[in-house]
């Protein structure tokens, strides 16, 4: 669980007791105003390679020199990104709709969830701080890219193909929420890539409404 806000974004801060160690939510406006980010994250079998048996990683973090942040997931920073903890425990995954967004600066609304788009046949992710996204093999690729956030890596999904999906889901948005959207794409227009942009329109059904609504709404 990396949330606990229903409508806030919130970050972790890791404390250690003599047995436990206790989470404890940091909202988004106050992580801000914090200049150190995670330096980095460990996988359980990276930190048992790291510290050399499970014995000493339980000792690790007992000391308070490594945070167990959920099941499967360490770190040596008592401050974590949740977008680089989640890029992290689920690599196979990109992030999409309102968590790209909102990374991507179209937006100012802080997503209530991550919002991660994997492969149809992949497991469910049972994580109340997650939104998942089965999509079909043949569109899951197109579009991702590794983009340096806050000091790591995440997978997330291109500017140029959040655009279709901003006109693919514009139905089962909120009007106010799309219309912000759309205008960040405006503004950009002159930096976005045009037949990236066709290209992706291309894949989905229905292409020729997804073209006149970039051409009406974009252009």
């Amino acid at each position: 669980m990396f949330f606990s806000a229903p409508y806030e974004l919130s970050y972790l801060d890791l404390s250690l007791s003599k047995q436990n160690t206790h989470i404890i939510l940091i909202s988004v406006s106050k992580y801000f105003k914090i200049t150190m980010v995670m330096k980095m994250l460990y996988t359980y079998t990276e930190a048992q390679e790291k510290y050399g048996s499970s014995y000493q990683l339980d000792k690790a973090v007992k000391r308070g020199d490594l945070f167990k942040l959920s099941r499967g997931l360490y770190s040596n920073n008592s401050i974590i990104n949740p977008y680089a903890a989640v890029s992290k425990k689920h690599p196979d995954s990109i992030i999409t709709m309102d968590s790209a967004f909102f990374i991507h600066g179209m937006t100012d609304v802080i997503p209530d969830r991550i919002h991660l788009a994997t492969k149809r046949n992949a497991l469910r992710i049972r994580d109340k701080s997650i939104r998942q996204y089965f999509i079909e093999e043949r569109l899951f690729v197109p579009g991702r890219v590794v983009m340096d956030f806050e000091r790591t890596s995440i997978n997330i999904y291109s500017l140029e193909r959040m655009l279709v999906e901003l006109m693919r889901n514009s139905a089962r948005m909120p009007l106010d929420y799309y219309k912000e959207i759309i205008a960040s794409y405006r503004e950009r227009i002159e930096s976005l890539d045009i037949r990236a942009i066709e290209g992706f329109i291309s894949l989905f059904e229905r292409n020729d409404y997804l073209f006149q609504i970039f051409q009406r709404e974009v252009l």
